[in-house]
């Protein structure tokens, strides 16, 4: 059976076969380690020359968007990462400045460590980052680990985290801005509990929804619901929905649409696979990735990947998804268009593809530990869920 939480986010099955082993992730963050992987070819861009400065970021209980904001705020340093790791796991990542500026040799922070490894003569960029690697301990499983043998039989859903995990809202957020819908957005972020979160943070949006004025409540609220902060600041000076949404960091409002972008792919395949639809190989007609990760149509090549599409204004409709797409759409009651934002230009996404199947190297288990590398932009959790088939994933820690 499927969690509901699966549902929410457009997941309706599982791909692999195998019984659940059942189990929990994420104890403590040590029990969920990430290292990011960049191309040999980044790697030895890095000299101790001048340029831009080029850091290891270690951190502990911390996201990365809040510790290079830290690092903005005591430092004057503005840095870049290639991807966002979570708070609740032990993480290192590269991160790089975009202008040539003062450096640092260490920054300590309360819950994360910089270090320089040297510097660049051009930033990296996305396409210089080839994955991530894991190392997951699974506490309490029914099953031993070892069992499982389905790794290459995993399809590529955008994970928890895309949507807000315990509060899986970012892709509502985002279809409400799409629809114009403004006063849905702010509700969302400001109001809506979750029966996926805690009680203490139900408890401060409950206090949030009930405020007679917007500045009244800033002081009960915890300073890490930052966003929720700046939003009622700023709702005490204008009542101009869209000048209120746009106090959210650029970086943020983008998300949101990317989540409910995310949303629709989630619904594509699962619809796709239950249509019978070979998701796992290509075959004449499909657009792929190749091992340079390069788009193109399918030459019978074995390198290449099964591309599915993301939806956005300027999406490429003749593949065999596009049927599946048009059905999700229409039940979402959005068009295409919508997703060219008259009033957020900046936050508009054209479309684009994404692997239809997760490629997981270097699986291998040990005991009750798991490790594995994934390429860009697949999620760890995705894996696991496979392996755990948990019944309640976010009490398991997912």
């Amino acid at each position: 059976m499927i969690p509901k939480i699966d549902s929410d986010i457009g997941i309706s099955l599982y791909t692999t076969k195998s019984v659940g082993t059942g189990g929990s992730i994420k104890k403590s963050n040590d029990d969920f380690k990430v290292k990011e992987l960049l191309s040999e070819k980044a790697l030895k861009t890095i000299s101790n020359d001048n340029g831009f400065s080029v850091y290891s970021l270690q951190k502990n209980g911390i996201d990365t968007s809040h510790a290079l904001r830290d690092v903005e705020k005591r430092f004057g340093l503005v840095l870049k990462s290639l991807g966002l790791k979570d708070a609740n796991a032990v993480t290192e990542q590269y991160t790089f400045s975009k202008r040539i500026s003062k450096s640092f040799e260490t920054i300590q922070g309360k819950n994360y460590t910089l270090k320089r490894l040297g510097f660049v003569k051009k930033p990296f960029s996305k396409k210089d980052m080839i994955g991530n690697h894991f190392e997951i301990k699974i506490n309490n499983s029914s099953k031993r680990i070892s069992e499982f043998n389905e790794y290459e039989k995993i399809l590529n859903f955008f994970g928890y985290q895309r949507f807000g995990s315990k509060r899986p809202i970012t892709h509502l957020v985002g279809k409400a801005i799409i629809q114009k819908n403004y006063q849905a957005a702010l509700d969302l972020l400001l109001n809506y509990s979750s029966e996926y979160d805690t009680k203490e943070n139900n408890a401060n949006r409950k206090i949030i929804a009930q405020r007679t004025t917007e500045l009244s409540i800033i002081d009960k609220i915890p300073k890490s619901m930052d966003i929720e902060i700046a939003l009622l600041k700023k709702l005490s000076e204008t009542k101009d929905l869209q000048v209120v949404i746009r106090s959210i960091p650029l970086q943020m409002r983008r998300f949101y649409i990317q989540a409910y972008q995310s949303y629709i792919y989630n619904k594509t395949l699962s619809l796709s696979f239950d249509y019978g639809e070979e998701l796992f190989s290509a075959k004449d007609g499909d657009v792929c990735f190749d091992r340079n990760y390069i788009l193109g149509k399918f030459q019978n090549d074995p390198s290449q990947r099964l591309a599915i599409p993301l939806v956005g204004h300027s999406y490429f409709k003749k593949t065999r998804f596009d049927f599946y797409i048009q059905k999700i759409l229409e039940e979402e009651q959005v068009s295409l268009n919508d997703f060219f934002i008259k009033d957020f230009q900046e936050i508009s996404v054209e479309g684009g593809f994404r692997n239809a199947a997760i490629q997981c190297n270097d699986f291998e288990t040990n005991d009750n530990i798991v490790k594995f590398n994934l390429s860009r932009g697949s999620y760890a959790t995705i894996v696991l869920r496979e392996i755990l088939k948990p019944e309640n994933p976010l009490e398991n820690g997912f």
